[in-house]
């Protein structure tokens, strides 16, 4: 059976609903929110989770503890790709990302009341409730994960299927803005509650951390009002109405599908944006705590570091989109792995200098390089997939790579350090750009494709046209 037909996308209430600005708001401030969450993890890991809970450990083996509860949510994120994916290709765009928001504020609100090892809960657990508290905190850091994994494909999505042609990079770009908006949000509320309470006050350790998780309640609020303010995409209404009936014992599932049809697009994807991945997220979480702890910078110093090279990794995201637009996401991306393979060699050395000013060029420059690689991905994945598993496509070549690119650095950086010192960890990181240099290659120039799907294929393997 047939879906009902969608309204046509030229009826006038249909048109009101689906404003681009509306569109564009709706996508960067979902992912901001979203990413805000993810963020403050991070700085909270590198900045006090070791302390508040594993403080049995000593430094190396706590830093150690706290990033593998941090690389915890990267391996979720394939769950909830694979999950939200599902229901974003089978009920809609929008509807799917209202639950991702919900549920990563809901974690994120709830890591923000999260007793740590050596706290009692209304006066039990004398002692501390020990263990369980990093048990919670690894759960909820999951469905962190979970929640962004369904999250990035749709938001891009959301974009893509709206833009007119030859703008799909410039529209795309707006949910790869909340990435930077994020950063620059997590720094600066850290920033406040160590300059409110003390950079070495207990009360920063025992509450003022709380505060940036707590908070998050109110960003959700807000980014739920906008988003359910947003129709459906046109492309996935038109799927959706002319989607071809399969026999009961043969359900369409749009996960497998992606795996039969596009599984070397999933995989050169994936290791296409590896080198993204290892850049940001070394850049937002690891060097935060190599900074705070190896160089002795203060903690104040190296949150208002962040939040400057938040402003120019904004602004490489939008020139880069833009740029892709004219030239080819592929040759936009293969630029920054290509920068990033030296640069990651040099990186350690000089952040070993010491001093403020080699940790602003090393955190900015990084930045930079990630953020020239990231504008176009917005535009590139969703051009990749056919529009009936596309969410499902997108999400998984995405997360893919965050569990290349972002899992497994920061994990074994610093056991890395500790036993061959920083260097290794840049030879590590020009490993991964180097690959994705190579995967860039194989891919094919996407910017001139249409994003609705021209063919489906029904249960028979015969081609039935559906798009002249």
């Amino acid at each position: 059976m047939t879906a009902s037909p969608a309204p046509p996308p030229t009826d006038p209430a249909y048109a009101k609903k689906t404003s681009l600005k509306r569109v564009a708001a709706a996508s960067s401030i979902g992912t901001t929110i979203e990413f805000y969450d993810f963020f403050i993890y991070g700085t909270a890991a590198a900045l006090v989770f070791p302390t508040i809970f594993f403080p049995a450990a000593d430094e190396v083996t706590g830093t150690i503890a706290s990033f593998a509860t941090f690389a915890v949510a990267f391996f979720a994120r394939p769950v909830g790709a694979i999950l939200f994916g599902h229901f974003g290709d089978r009920i809609g765009r929008k509807r799917t990302l209202v639950w991702t928001l919900l549920i990563m504020g809901v974690a994120t609100v709830l890591i923000g009341l999260l007793p740590g090892y050596e706290t009692g809960v209304f006066g039990m657990f004398e002692g501390g409730i020990g263990i369980l508290a990093p048990i919670l905190l690894v759960v909820l850091r999951f469905f962190q994960g979970f929640a962004v994994g369904g999250e990035w494909a749709g938001a891009t999505l959301l974009t893509a299927e709206y833009a007119p042609p030859g703008k799909r990079g410039l529209y795309a770009m707006f949910p790869q803005l909340g990435p930077a908006f994020a950063f620059f949000l997590s720094s600066m509320t850290f920033l406040i509650a160590t300059v409110t309470l003390g950079e070495t006050s207990p009360a920063f350790i025992e509450y003022g951390w709380r505060i940036p998780f707590i908070l998050s309640f109110v960003l959700v609020a807000v980014g739920l009002w906008v988003r359910l303010a947003v129709a459906e995409t046109p492309v996935f209404r038109e799927a959706q109405a002319k989607r071809v009936e399969r026999p009961a014992n043969e359900p369409a599932l749009p996960f497998l599908d992606a795996i039969r049809y596009q599984w070397k697009e999933i995989l050169i994807a994936g290791g296409s944006l590896a080198s993204l991945f290892s850049l940001f997220y070394m850049g937002t979480a690891f060097l935060t705590n190599y900074a705070t702890r190896t160089l002795e910078l203060s903690r104040t110093f190296v949150l208002s570091a962040g939040m400057f090279a938040a402003v120019f990794f904004g602004l490489s995201i939008a020139a880069s989109a833009m740029w892709s637009d004219r030239v080819g996401r592929r040759k936009v991306i293969m630029v920054s792995c290509a920068i990033a393979v030296p640069w990651a060699l040099v990186l350690f050395p000089l952040l070993n200098l010491g001093g403020r000013l080699p940790f602003i060029l090393g955190l900015t420059i990084t930045m930079l390089i990630f953020g020239i690689a990231y504008g176009p991905a917005g535009a590139l994945l969703p051009e990749l997939f056919e529009a009936r598993y596309r969410y499902t496509g997108a999400g998984l070549g995405y997360n893919l790579a965050g569990i290349f690119g972002g899992a497994i650095p920061p994990l074994i950086a610093a056991p890395l350090i500790a036993s061959h010192g920083s260097f290794w960890v840049g030879v590590m990181l020009a490993g991964l750009s180097a690959v994705s240099v190579l995967c860039t290659y194989l891919i094919i120039e996407t910017k001139d494709k249409h994003m609705h799907d021209k063919t489906v294929r029904d249960v028979d393997e015969t081609i039935v046209t559906e798009v002249p």
